[in-house]
């Protein structure tokens, strides 16, 4: 089995998730909104999902490593609805103008999310469909968690290690700092790997790519008005519509990359 040592690498990424979230969810005392609950079931029931995964096909239990599998189709939708439910939240409050902080980059946060759902449609869609290629499969699923690591260790910057922001901009942007930095650091992690492993490095360069596009398009978008007001119009949506459409892009990139992986059939040969 490739990537022996994934599920400590997840459980890295488990780990900085609960120190960046720790003050504002974690150990908060106020009530917390209930996107924030859906989002952190959600992506941490995926993350221990990976874990376990890796460790009952590494123990040989192919069977009980297919079954979750097939439980993920129900997981994955869900952990799409939870993002859907931090955009709305986010477009919301940026409507209502509560907040500093949100008026000034609630559009790139906004956008930031939609390009993360992107990239978890991409790499489930692609895990599936590769599904009979080990170390693509592999690769495609454990490629997800980049997707989540800038958000807590953005958070774990500005809080632990502000010495790591060498961008150094005033605040709101600074925030933008911390999440372009997590996000290059991301896509240079993940081209090592590409590099290690070309032939199957396929999931990698794609986590980059998407990592490295999420960082940049999320600093430039407060001075990209066209950003801002998409932005206003997608707060305009109802709000039913919007998670309606998360869930069935969940199970849609669920159904196509099954699909996409089922063998070719051969065509009948013709009579002579």
């Amino acid at each position: 089995m490739p990537y022996r040592y994934a599920p400590y690498f997840v459980g890295f990424v488990l780990l900085v998730i609960m120190t960046g979230f720790w003050a504002s969810y974690f150990g908060a005392s106020e009530a917390i909104p209930l996107a924030f609950h859906v989002h952190a079931i959600s992506s941490m029931t995926w993350l221990v999902l990976l874990i376990v995964q890796q460790v009952v096909v590494q123990r040989r239990a192919i069977a009980l490593h297919r079954w979750m599998g097939r439980a993920s189709f129900v997981l994955f939708p869900f952990l799409i609805f939870g993002f859907v439910m931090i955009i709305n939240l986010t477009a919301g409050n940026y409507a209502a103008g509560k907040g500093p902080v949100t008026m000034a980059l609630g559009p790139s946060f906004g956008i930031g999310m939609g390009i993360a759902i992107a990239a978890y449609l991409t790499l489930f869609y692609c895990a599936l469909k590769y599904r009979r290629n080990v170390k693509l499969h592999a690769g495609y699923m454990l490629a997800t968690p980049m997707i989540l690591f800038e958000s807590p260790f953005s958070r774990v910057m500005l809080d632990y290690l502000p010495w790591m922001n060498v961008i150094g901009s005033d605040f709101p942007q600074a925030i933008l700092d911390t999440i372009l930095i997590s996000d290059l650091m991301v896509a240079a992690f993940a081209l090592v790997l590409w590099a290690m492993n070309r032939k199957h490095g396929s999931p990698w360069l794609v986590a980059a790519g998407f990592t490295a596009f999420q960082g940049v398009v999320m600093w430039f978008a407060p001075f990209v008005p066209a950003i801002t007001a998409g932005f206003a119009a997608y707060a305009a949506l109802p709000q039913a519509v919007t998670l309606a459409l998360g869930i069935a892009a969940g199970g849609a990139a669920a159904w196509m990359g099954w699909e996409a992986g089922k063998p070719k059939r051969k065509a009948a040969a013709l009579p002579a």
